[in-house]
């Protein structure tokens, strides 16, 4: 009867095969490697690894099944491996830290009533609506220059095209003063969405803290969000609106 071999397929499921695995793995590591490879080999000399050996057909298999390349073995598919895994750990703690800072902001006036979102006097002559449309504007300003600072251009200086962010601020915040505060919060959530699925395709090197696309992003968003929710919470404890 010809031999059958047992091999894990793409589902992490056992098989029988008639032909024997072209790599070998370990199961709670969650790794593979090469048949010889030297790690393997003195971890089964010592006996602590034969019990979780486990084969694979071939390595997209393996990688199929949630297995990683082993760094002795394979030490250039484990670099690329690790360099992937990085940018996608630094892409999440970059939108945990966004939606953290953009959650509070939302928190800060939860639980008001329309009447207390529209009255002035929060910030300056501004309502809670208006710093909402205000924050809205800054997204969509980080929607219009960060695909420039990708492309490795200088987007406009506001000191030249309106005079200064001041003016620049109360420029828009007159654009928005018809909005009723329905319009408002749904242009905060599409614009928001829309900027998530920009950081969603930005390529991993641009999301570190040094890159001007970050230096950016943080000023138009996450680093914007807290001074407005600090403003709106301390106008609560003076109003009394809670």
């Amino acid at each position: 009867m010809p031999r059958r071999y047992t091999l894990l397929g793409a589902d992490g499921q056992a098989y029988q095969s008639p032909t024997p695995g072209a790599l070998g793995g370990h199961r709670r590591a969650r790794l593979y490697g090469r048949l010889d490879c030297p790690a393997a080999v003195r971890a089964i000399a010592r006996g602590g690894y034969v019990q979780n050996r486990v084969f694979f057909a071939d390595e997209q298999t393996a990688i199929a099944a949630g297995f990683r390349p082993c760094a002795v073995c394979l030490p250039d598919r484990y670099a690329r491996w690790k360099d992937a895994r990085s940018g996608t750990d630094r892409r999440q703690r970059l939108l945990e830290r966004l939606e953290g800072a953009w959650c509070a902001f939302k928190a800060s006036y939860a639980g008001l009533a329309e009447s207390e979102l529209l009255e002035p006097g929060v910030t300056g002559a501004w309502s809670v609506r208006d710093i909402i449309a205000h924050v809205t504007t800054w997204e969509e300003e980080a929607l219009t220059h960060l695909p420039l600072v990708l492309a490795g251009k200088r987007p406009p200086r506001y000191s030249v095209t309106y005079g200064g962010i001041d003016a620049f601020n109360a420029r828009t915040t007159a654009q928005k003063a018809h909005l009723p505060l329905h319009e408002v919060l749904r242009q905060q959530e599409d614009v928001h969405r829309r900027l998530i699925e920009l950081i969603d395709g930005v390529p991993d090197t641009q999301l570190g803290g040094d890159t001007r696309f970050r230096h950016r992003l943080r000023l138009d968003t996450y680093g914007h969000y807290p001074l407005h929710a600090a403003a709106i919470r301390a106008w609560r404890e003076r109003s009394g609106a809670v």
